[in-house]
Order: C-alpha cells, then sequence, then structure tokens
C-alpha cells in the first residue's frame, strides 16, 4: 500500500513510483495518462473531477494497488 498518495499527487509522479501505473490507470479508470501532456502537472484531484471521477476512490485504488 502506498500511503504517500494523496489528492496532490500529481499523475507524472504516480507513473514515477510504479512502472504498472499507467496500465492500471487506462484499465481501471480508462485514463489515458501515460501520452498525456498534463500529466506531469495535475493533481489526481483535479484530473479526478476533470474526468468525472470520484477522487476518494481513485486514491484507495491506487494506495491499494501500487
Amino acid at each position: 500500500m502506498n500511503k504517500n498518495i494523496n489528492r496532490d499527487t500529481t499523475f507524472g509522479e504516480v507513473l514515477r513510483m510504479s512502472p504498472k501505473a499507467g496500465k492500471f490507470l487506462k484499465e481501471r479508470f480508462n485514463l489515458g495518462c501515460v501520452g498525456c501532456g498534463g500529466a506531469a502537472h495535475e493533481t489526481l484531484e483535479q484530473g479526478a473531477r476533470a474526468h468525472g471521477l470520484d477522487v476518494e476512490v481513485l486514491l484507495e485504488e491506487l494506495r491499494k494497488n501500487l
């Protein structure tokens, strides 16, 4: 479990945390973060809001699976 992941963590940071992060985000949340230019600066909270996702669910899933 990665407890360091929070609302202010960027997608870029998540992608650097784990080699499986990109695939997980794509398969579980349909997020194409690997090729997205905004991933480096967009926080998980901003991205969740922009894509109509519940940020708490996103955080919980990332913490459990990365």
